[in-house]
């Protein structure tokens, strides 16, 4: 907990007495900087391919018109992530800092858990009738609550990983140094207050169940105390992310609104268990992906991840074979449906996905980062879209009481 009473990074300067020159050499994806005043003389290089803050695609490119930049000016700091280079209050416009906190918050995990909330809850609904205001608050104040949890927990890895982050993710806000330590404890302090707050208004005890396990997994995933920092264990820190996106969510807010929203029993219909098993393998597979393009920085700092045993190229496939079997298995599913619309849309959709992943998996070039950053994007667009087709495993409960409702007269 030493890290957490930091209140500040002190920024290296130069003194401002005289000019200083400075190199900048563009090679591949790395941008080569060298730095000297008098006879002292410091070397730095960077990566340029990790500046990625969107859902996926390509690195950004650099090109240079000439081998060699050349620039001299008075006291500046080519430092990483320093704000010298910026236009004057720039840091302090709206712009910056929403950017800021867009990667700190790490939206691709935000999408992921509210898409996952809203899709689970749809499984709760029977009837038309079930879309009552009641529904529509219950799943706000679930989305709300479990938002504020995951980015207090992805907020809290990166207070633990900052020096971790400067090799694998140098674009985050605290391995950048544009958020101080201070700034970051604030940050997942208040969420993670505001979180439990409203578990605790809400009333629901899934919900507040929910919420404390995930505080309580993510904590001791990141924490770098003794019996914690579990992330340095590969199946341990598995396991967490397992037990909080395949169990919890599918369970948890499928519960919070089975008997907090609607009042009925506790009873896991066949598309609940139909998602939480599918969620398990790709739970996994997101639990042994995200480390392939961090496995330098793992090395470093002593991460013992499956990938830094087992190497990239075996870990890759092992994730493209489950995740592959997880879409056979939907795709026998979902044949089995009685209704005809729910077994077109879930055979097709999981046999369309299946195809994508693994066109796409024989492109990746395991040797380059940006690929499999890329690719790891493209793992979680493949998350996203599972969400919107669960929902149409529900079809067949409804269908069926939609009937009965229909016939109910006549009897």
């Amino acid at each position: 907990m030493d890290s957490w009473l930091i209140s500040s990074f002190s920024k290296p300067s130069l003194p401002a007495a005289s000019a200083v020159s400075a190199t900048v050499k563009c090679s591949g994806n790395r941008v080569q900087s060298s730095l000297g005043r008098g006879s002292s003389v410091s070397f730095k290089e960077y990566p340029i391919y990790d500046h990625i803050t969107s859902f996926g695609g390509s690195p950004p490119s650099l090109r240079c018109s000439r081998s060699q930049l050349v620039v001299a000016h008075s006291g500046w700091s080519l430092e990483s992530g320093s704000d010298d280079f910026r236009p004057k209050g720039s840091s302090n416009s709206s712009k910056n800092v929403a950017d800021a906190f867009y990667r700190f918050s790490r939206p691709h995990t935000v999408v992921g858990t509210a898409l996952s909330i809203v899709s689970v809850s749809l499984l709760a609904v029977t009837k038309l009738s079930d879309f009552s205001p009641a529904f529509f608050t219950g799943v706000l104040e679930a989305v709300i609550a479990a938002l504020c949890m995951n980015i207090y927990i992805v907020g809290l890895n990166q207070l633990y990983d900052i020096e971790i982050d400067k090799v694998n993710k140098p674009y985050l806000p605290l391995a950048s140094g544009e958020y101080t330590v201070g700034t970051g404890v604030f940050i997942v302090a208040s969420f993670a207050i505001v979180s439990f707050s409203l578990g605790y208004v809400v009333g629901s005890w899934p919900l507040f169940w929910a919420l404390f396990i995930s505080f309580v997994l993510g904590t001791g995933y990141s924490i770098n105390l003794p019996l914690f920092r579990w992330k340095r264990f590969a199946l341990v820190a598995a396991m967490c992310i397992l037990a909080v996106r395949a169990v919890i969510v599918q369970i948890a807010f499928f519960l919070h609104v089975q008997m907090h929203v609607y009042g009925r029993p506790a009873i896991f219909s066949k598309p609940v268990i139909f998602a939480t098993a599918f969620m398990s393998f790709f739970s996994v597979v997101i639990a042994l992906f995200k480390d392939i393009p961090d496995i330098e920085g793992d090395k470093i700092f002593g991460i013992r991840s499956f990938t830094v045993r087992l190497g990239q190229k075996r870990v890759f496939w092992i994730c493209i074979s489950l995740l592959e079997i997880a879409y056979a298995v939907a795709i026998l599913v979902g044949a089995t449906s009685n209704f005809p619309w729910s077994r077109l849309i879930t055979v097709l959709g999981h046999a369309l996905l299946g195809g994508l992943l693994w066109t796409r998996a024989r492109s990746v070039d395991l040797s380059t980062k940006a690929s499999i950053t890329s690719f790891y994007m493209f793992i979680w667009k493949l998350f996203y879209a599972e969400y919107l087709l669960i929902p149409i495993f529900q079809l067949d409960n409804v269908s069926a009481t939609f009937k009965v409702s229909w016939h109910a007269p006549l009897l």
